[in-house]
């Protein structure tokens, strides 16, 4: 039977992979505006909604970001 332990936890690069998290969600944000423009407005309402979960997902990104550093001064 193998041994199966876990790989230590490696926080180092957290705060750079989450920054790239928020600028990749706000680029999808601005391609979903940018398809607005020839979308239904069902569809615009859809996305509208999608956008609104992203801003909160940046949010919490964010709200991470400044809990890593606090954790990396101590």
């Amino acid at each position: 039977m193998a041994n199966h332990t876990p790989k230590p936890d490696d926080r180092s690069d957290n705060v750079e992979k989450l920054q790239s998290m928020i600028h990749h969600t706000i680029a999808n944000m601005e391609d979903a505006e940018a398809a607005m423009v020839n979308s239904s407005p069902e569809d615009q309402e859809r996305i509208k909604a999608k956008n609104e979960r992203r801003r909160d997902s940046i949010d919490a990104f964010r709200a991470e970001i400044k809990d890593e550093a606090h954790n990396q001064q101590h």
